[in-house]
């Protein structure tokens, strides 16, 4: 009697957690190839940059060759592997600095404005979603529906602006841009972080509703309820957790949104951030500066959404929107 065949080995983990692990990795691993072929796609180079609104192209040729963009596509995207794998961000193709000084000095006024709208927009839209769904129907929940939704269909663009003059230039209340710096006078990042709190606070303050909505009706409140169970334990220890497995998700998303975000803030208020970077690189063509900000961010993007699949996870299991 011959013996069965042995079974082919298991490949992917058995663990949910171990599966989305291994496909972030793989995602994180194929950000570099995209990015390259990303930037390949841009029109012209930094040596056409250079070369001015009238190019020689015997001076374009010449400058291709000192930039080292003759070499093949091939060629220089495993020489910037080779550099990543380094910890090397590359050279600016316009300062002649490392990037990584270039993305140094834009980081922080960045990093300020993002953490100061998540700081704001977690406790804020968690407390609109939940005063909301507590007086479902009633004008309060109504109030707030209707204005979280018309501010979300404004544009950054047009809200900054709108902001801008009502409050900046009409009233005086605040300053118009930051062009004398952001230590000079914090009151320069007020608008921008109401712009960029603006949207998201609409829709996660929407779905902390809704998923506190299904669980004030869920049979795990009643029971509670039959049991004595304060209405304020209740409504944060019980039914909070199950709706913040959405929300959380979308709170990864508005981080990445934030990204883009804040090109258009730091562009409206000359904030100069990582979005002022991006753009005076892609203007100048200067491809290793915008490599290496398309790797951050689509790494950054990667980690956000796998943390918040893990988080989603966690808070409500038996959910399928973090599977």
């Amino acid at each position: 009697m011959r013996n069965p065949p042995r079974p082919w080995p298991r490949l992917l983990p058995r663990s949910w957690a171990g599966r989305r692990l291994l496909i972030g990795a793989g995602q994180s691993a194929a950000v570099p190839a995209l990015v390259f072929v990303l930037t390949e796609a841009l029109p012209g180079d930094a040596a056409t940059a250079f070369a001015g609104d009238d190019p020689d192209p015997r001076r374009i040729a010449v400058i291709r060759a000192a930039m080292h963009l003759d070499e093949p596509a091939p060629e220089r995207f495993l020489h910037w592997l080779g550099q990543l794998s380094r910890g090397e961000l590359g050279t600016s193709l316009v300062s002649g600095r490392p990037v990584g000084s270039v993305l140094l000095r834009g980081l922080p006024p960045t990093a300020l404005l993002a953490a100061l709208t998540v700081a704001l927009l977690v406790p804020l839209s968690v407390s609109l979603g939940v005063l909301a769904a507590q007086r479902e129907g009633g004008p309060l929940d109504r109030l707030v529906s209707t204005v979280t939704l018309a501010v979300h269909a404004v544009p950054e663009f047009a809200l900054g602006v709108l902001l801008s003059t009502v409050l900046a230039l009409r009233l005086g209340w605040l300053p118009p841009t930051a062009i004398g710096g952001i230590g000079a006078d914090p009151a320069v990042l007020v608008l921008p972080v109401l712009v960029l709190l603006a949207r998201p606070v609409g829709s996660i303050s929407r779905l902390v509703r809704a998923g506190m909505i299904e669980a004030l009706a869920s049979p795990y409140v009643a029971q509670a309820r039959r049991h004595g169970v304060s209405e304020t334990r209740i409504r944060w220890a019980h039914a909070l957790p199950g709706a913040l497995a959405p929300a959380t998700q979308q709170l990864a998303r508005t981080v990445d949104w934030l990204l883009s975000g804040v090109v258009v803030v730091e562009t409206l208020f000359v904030i100069p951030g990582l979005g002022t970077v991006l753009l005076d690189a892609v203007a100048a063509r200067d491809v290793p500066v915008v490599q290496a900000l398309a790797l951050v961010f689509g790494l950054l993007t990667v980690g956000l959404n796998l943390g918040a699949d893990l988080v989603a996870r966690r808070l409500a299991p038996r959910s399928t929107a973090a599977a």
